[in-house]
């Protein structure tokens, strides 16, 4: 049979009544495939190649009024821990490791003004510091405004404004926040009872990348964190997910 013919009635058989068109797959990122994002409307996806990635990549999805999920950043580099990553349950401070699983983000903060953000946003200044001294829990994995020393605290502080422009604007994960009631002393110190898991480490966030890896937040270019915190509402439920290529939907 000659083979122009064969090829037309391939192509016949292929566009036939009743016949089956190959389906596209839904990406295992997909927010449809999550198993954890329950009500949330905005939701922020980060994968990696492998547990031992430091690099993956960040997407974010908006459900719309009608309940179909919308693209509203496309897949953007970003800058994991050094560490690599691990579930959220097992990670261990001064590990370096970017924490697994689903997170919601409730509030923010950054070296420079409110860009806009419908989060609850502060502006820091250089006496503001997150602490996370296991010696200290009350005051574990908070932010902090008090004009003091930290000079206890040796290297389980961050002090802000030493951070330059990574944090220029930083969204807060709820990885191992306290849910005690937050109070302040009268030498300002937040403080909270019960406090956090001291071992698990905190200061996790989505912040501004330098260009390396991080100590377990994920880091992206500065215009694509504007977009974000411009796009980041509460009232969305906004959450984060992360986790490998293989085990994301689980996350």
């Amino acid at each position: 049979m000659h083979r122009s013919l064969i090829t037309a009635m391939a192509l016949m058989l292929v566009l036939a009544p009743g016949a089956r068109a190959a389906q596209p797959t839904t990406p295992e990122w997909f927010p449809t495939q999550l198993a954890h994002i329950g009500n949330s409307n905005q939701v922020i996806v980060v994968t990696a190649a492998k547990w031992s990635a430091t690099e993956g990549t960040l997407r974010a999805f908006e459900r719309s009024v009608t309940g179909k999920w919308i693209q509203v950043l496309d897949a953007t580099h970003a800058q994991l821990g050094y560490g690599g990553l691990v579930k959220a349950a097992e990670r261990r401070q001064g590990t370096g490791k970017t924490p697994t699983g689903t997170f919601p983000i409730e509030t923010a903060f950054g070296r420079l003004p409110d860009p806009g953000t419908a989060l609850p946003y502060t502006k820091f200044d250089r006496n503001d510091a997150w602490t996370y001294n296991p010696k200290q829990p009350a005051t574990y994995n908070l932010f902090q405004d008090a004009a003091v020393g930290w000079g206890g605290y040796g290297n389980y502080i961050e002090r802000l404004w030493q951070y330059g422009e990574q944090y220029n604007y930083v969204a807060v994960l709820d990885f191992n926040l306290p849910k005690g009631e937050v109070t302040v002393g009268p030498n300002g110190i937040r403080r909270t009872s019960p406090p956090a898991d001291t071992r698990r480490g905190g200061g996790i966030f989505l912040h501004v990348s330098n260009g390396d890896k991080t100590a377990g937040c994920i880091a992206i270019a500065q215009e694509r964190m504007t977009q974000i915190m411009k796009w980041l509402d509460p009232e969305q439920r906004p959450v984060m997910v992360i986790g490998t290529l293989a085990t994301i939907d689980q996350m």
